[in-house]
């Protein structure tokens, strides 16, 4: 049951339709004793769990985790955070435990202390998000080119003044989308102007504020690091009386459900976040599996996302 080489292949299938027959289920807990492993990942997201399950995003993304932990026979361990201030209490009892093989990170600042204890205590573990610390192995989007795709195309539409709400620069894609609005306006030899830069935090509250910061500096356009602000940007540019697309177009980032349900339907950049859900946990599972006592080697797994036009950028209808 075990995989042990040197049993007979007659002597298996024995042994496993007896089992099939039986429902017999290895007890977890004298198995771990023996295997050192106890089949239990945990996904870390340093969020609060209101944020946690209104932001579509997360739920994608653990779908994307769970179907490949079941698949693969893994228990899957969700820690949730009230606050920020019970963080470090939370990974000490989570990295103290002994009961976890891996961890899945996401939605990390760069600077989470979490990286450095993990690396420390050598638990095996992967970021969902690029990481500069060239031992963290990571699944991510290209999110400068996604965000220079978005931005690019409102500029082909004659905007010369788009703004943006950028995601929170401690994160690698907040600041990486940043970098991709700004290289589509030097490509097109549009000024960089301050005024048109606002840094939000991937929730709506922030898209609404990114409006009111934005809009005594008359943008045309707005690029927003994340749908979630975007529908925030809709619903306060409503509020302020301004027609999208027709006096400021809008472009959000992730295309979750509610993107193509608002009205006008949210132009966005696609991400495949259940695949990054997946991957990532492949990633980790496969490391695992590997039966090597060596720390695995780096990988960094970069994929691509493409651009969904609809009627809030003003190219259609």
């Amino acid at each position: 049951m075990n995989n042990q080489p040197g049993v007979r292949s007659d002597v298996r299938e024995r042994v496993w339709t007896v089992v099939r027959e039986t429902g017999y289920q290895p007890h977890a807990a004298a198995r771990s004793l023996v295997t050192r492993r106890t089949q239990v990942v945990a996904v870390v997201i340093p969020e609060s769990v209101n944020r946690l399950f209104t932001d579509p995003f997360f739920p994608r993304l653990l779908t994307g985790i769970a179907f490949k932990c079941n698949q693969r026979h893994y228990h899957l361990l969700l820690a949730l955070f009230n606050e920020n201030e019970g963080q470090p209490e939370m990974y000490d009892r989570m990295i103290g435990s002994g009961q976890l093989d891996g961890v899945v990170v996401a939605s990390a600042h760069t600077d989470d202390p979490l990286f450095g204890r993990l690396l420390k205590e050598g638990v095996p573990f992967v970021a969902v998000g690029s990481h500069p610390d060239e031992r963290v192995s990571y699944v991510d989007v290209d999110n400068l080119s996604g965000a220079r795709s978005a931005v690019e195309h409102l500029i082909r539409q004659g905007h010369t003044r788009v703004a943006t709400i950028a995601g929170p620069l401690m994160m690698t894609s907040g600041a990486d989308r940043l970098a991709g609005y700004r290289l589509a306006l030097e490509a097109h030899r549009l000024p960089v102007v301050d005024a048109l830069v606002f840094e939000g935090d991937y929730t709506e509250q922030s898209g609404r504020l990114g409006v009111q910061h934005l809009l005594p500096a008359s943008p045309t356009a707005i690029f927003a690091g994340s749908d979630v602000m975007a529908i925030g940007a809709l619903k306060a540019l409503r509020e302020a009386r301004v027609r999208v697309p027709q006096e400021v177009a809008l472009v959000g980032f992730d295309d979750i459900s509610i993107a193509s349900a608002v009205a006008p339907a949210l132009t966005t950049v696609r991400q495949p976040i259940e695949h990054l859900g997946s991957m990532a946990a492949d990633l980790l599972l496969d490391s695992l599996d590997s039966g090597s006592e060596e720390r695995a080697p780096t990988q960094r797994i970069i994929l691509p996302t493409h651009l969904v036009v609809r009627e809030s950028c003003g190219a259609l209808g």
